[in-house]
């Protein structure tokens, strides 16, 4: 067994891999850009080497510097974790030419399956059902409309060596292949250093479910039962579970057999995943092969038992895979959430910056410890104070859930990411909250086109199904009703002039345009003992119990005997009176005020916000890649205008109205803030 390993990656999969090298009692190195110099992994681990500049394309892309790094510190062996090199070739053969081991599986194996085009030729010549496509390299934008035209839309243009969303585009007419072909080179280009783009026919409401594998030198493989991955948004998975709740045993069984089948004719040696497309009828088609451990992994930890980085250690050290076939179990229901920054009601633009307030919810699961289930686990890179740079993914953590069955998993990821707090940059767990309790996701009637279905105008506050909306109503006024019993208790106050508690309230709900709601509320002593009220809120009563403190953001206690987590928070970004509370998904700003101030602000004027509309604004921090237009252009509607790099990914912004540019505020290369001006129209 190895003594020392280095982690070619950075974030979560670094920390996580550090978990279990730790429980193994092997030493570990991780390896850091500027960017991440204080980040988390590189405080877990036993050493760290600076490796380069921010950009990744100079700093984890670079193979030189990583296995250098390795031979400088000692390290036998490197894990890659998963994007950056864990799926390239060249790297694990040159790990292998310098005496390092490549917790992977061999080069051979990626070159065969690791890339798109190759793989799909592989898998067609062992008689494996393909979708539609032409497999070859495309190279110029008039060929990929071309070849678009005689499959039929909708088509797939997807990047060779892309992965993670990068590098997709679905088609839907000449346009969109023309344009969509020339983002993916570009964004392939800059996430993976391969700018191949191939085409395939686009199977509409498919369901994608992967089989996690596990192979070893000795010949061995098998499959670890399968994840349902078709929550997905722009092709970006969002929740992931396992098992799917969609095929059967006899579907399950026939995948996992097929998926073994295709590792075997590579002699594939190590964590693996086969995705598949099923349709409606369990008809399944090879997608691709992922060779490399998954975002999604620990799902499949949690109904397995096992410890999917473990074994890929072990089977690099030669070890013999310790479980058979029929030793795999599959026990209870998983679902992990992917906790991006990026703001979902601002169509999902990335948001980064300083993690300003960072608290994940108990946990009672742990990475590495497959001893302990059915409880809650958070695979997380970054730490309270951290910052989210604008040069990587978006991802701040992973919240996965183990439950007896998915009913018992749905309730405890909703509790769970109730009580998640974030602030600082935004997050999409008002999204994630909304997904888990829609009728359709609660009854597993879903494919990969759910968001798109749902959600085609983007997500809005008032798309969270509310189970209770007068809940965070009352819950508001509980705890302005708390803070008022302490300031009663408060020394010196003057005779005559001292804090009335009162048990009558209103509840201002603000809203934009100055809509605002009131809603008159009563607040009572229920049972006479501290951290307790009933509240009144029209005909609807809540006996409230908490011992939270005053200054915690998440809240827990009983509402009418059943159990509740939810965050309050004092201050707003327009209004530092103002209470936010947030509970599954609802999020309101509220005012909790004495009746004749209610009465009263009422009266208040609305201020407008001033007209912004003549200026293309940044929607979110950036590298501003290009301006499309110059001054005294004339443009219309729906024309590139700019082009924003943020976490790996192009973000085109279009004029909304025919115009002419008055002035270019910004030039490329700027790195801008959000809402900094970009281009002023006449």
């Amino acid at each position: 067994m190895f003594t020392k390993i280095l982690i070619a990656n950075r974030g979560e999969i670094a920390c996580r891999v550090i978990a279990t090298a730790r429980k193994m009692g092997i030493a570990t190195v991780a390896v850091y850009s500027d960017a991440d110099k204080d980040a988390r992994h590189v405080a877990l681990a036993d050493e760290a080497v600076r490796i380069g500049t921010p950009p990744s394309r100079e700093s984890y892309l670079l193979a030189d510097v990583i296995i250098a790094a390795a031979q400088s510190t000692g390290a036998q062996a490197i894990h890659p974790g998963y994007g950056f090199l864990s799926e390239n070739a060249d790297f694990s053969k040159r790990c292998e030419e310098a005496g390092i081991v490549f917790i992977g599986p061999k080069h051979h194996s990626i070159a065969a399956m690791g890339d798109k085009i190759e793989s799909k030729k592989l898998a067609g010549k062992a008689g494996v059902n393909c979708i539609p496509g032409v497999n070859d390299a495309i190279e110029v934008p008039e060929r990929a409309v071309e070849i678009a035209k005689g499959i039929g839309y909708p088509v797939m243009i997807k990047a060779s060596a892309g992965g993670g969303g990068k590098g997709l585009r679905v088609a839907y007419n000449d346009k969109e292949a023309f344009e969509g072909f020339t983002s993916c080179r570009n964004e392939a280009r800059n996430s993976f250093g391969d700018d191949r783009v191939f085409i395939e026919k686009f199977v509409e409401e498919p369901r994608h479910i992967e089989i996690q594998l596990i192979g070893d030198a000795h010949g061995n493989v098998l499959y670890l039962n399968e994840r349902e991955c078709s929550i997905q948004r722009r092709h970006q998975k969002v929740i992931e579970e396992a098992p799917s709740p969609f095929i059967s045993d006899a579907t399950r069984k026939a995948m996992g057999e097929q998926a073994v089948a295709l590792a075997k004719a590579v002699d594939y040696q190590s964590a693996g995943t086969v995705e598949f497309v099923v349709g409606k009828d369990q008809s399944f088609y090879f997608l691709e092969m992922n060779t490399r451990l998954q975002v999604e992994h620990p799902v499949t930890e949690a109904i397995t038992g096992l410890d999917l980085v473990e074994l890929m250690i072990r089977v690099a050290a030669g070890e013999k895979l310790p479980l058979t076939q029929a030793q795999v179990q599959r026990k209870g229901w998983a679902i992990e959430c992917r906790i991006n920054a990026e703001d979902p009601f601002r169509n999902f633009l990335p948001s980064t910056g300083r993690l300003v307030r960072f608290t994940p919810p108990a946990q009672t699961m742990f990475q590495g410890n497959t001893a302990d289930l059915l409880g809650v686990r958070v695979d997380t890179g970054v730490q309270d104070g951290g910052e989210i740079p604008m040069y990587y993914d978006s991802m701040i953590a992973k919240l996965i859930v183990h439950g007896a069955d998915r009913m018992d998993a749905i309730a405890k990821m909703r509790e769970a990411l109730n009580g998640f707090v974030i602030r600082g940059v935004s997050s999409n767990i008002p999204f994630q909250s909304a997904l888990l309790a829609h009728p359709k996701f609660v009854a597993g009637d879903f494919n990969t086109g759910f968001i798109a279905e749902n959600y085609a105008q983007g997500f809005r506050a008032e798309d969270v199904p509310h189970d209770d909306a007068a809940f965070p109503v009352a819950l508001s006024a509980f705890v302005r009703r708390k803070s008022r019993e302490r300031a009663t208790s408060l020394s010196g106050q003057l005779p005559g002039y001292s804090v009335d508690v009162g048990k009558d309230y209103a509840v201002v709900t603000l809203a934009d345009g100055g809509n605002n709601r009131y809603t008159p509320v009563h607040v009572d002593e229920f049972v006479g003992e501290t951290g307790s009220a009933r509240v009144r809120v029209g005909e609807k009563s809540y006996d409230i119990r908490s011992q939270s403190r005053l200054n915690d953001i998440a809240i827990t206690g009983t509402v009418n005997g059943a159990p509740f987590t939810a965050q309050v928070e004092r201050g707003t970004p327009k209004n530092p009176l103002a209470l936010r509370v947030q509970h599954n998904g609802q999020r309101i700003d509220v005012l909790v005020v004495s009746p004749r101030m209610a009465e009263l602000h009422r009266l208040m004027p609305f201020k407008a916000p001033p007209d912004l509309s003549r200026f293309v604004l940044s929607p979110m921090p950036g590298l501003l890649a290009e301006v499309a237009v110059v001054p005294g252009q004339k443009v219309q509607a729906g024309e590139r205008v700019a082009v924003i790099e943020a976490m790996k990914m192009e973000n085109v912004l279009f004029a909304v109205a025919d115009g002419v540019v008055s002035k270019v505020l910004a030039v490329k290369g700027e790195s801008l803030s959000v809402d900094q001006a970009i281009v002023e129209f006449v």
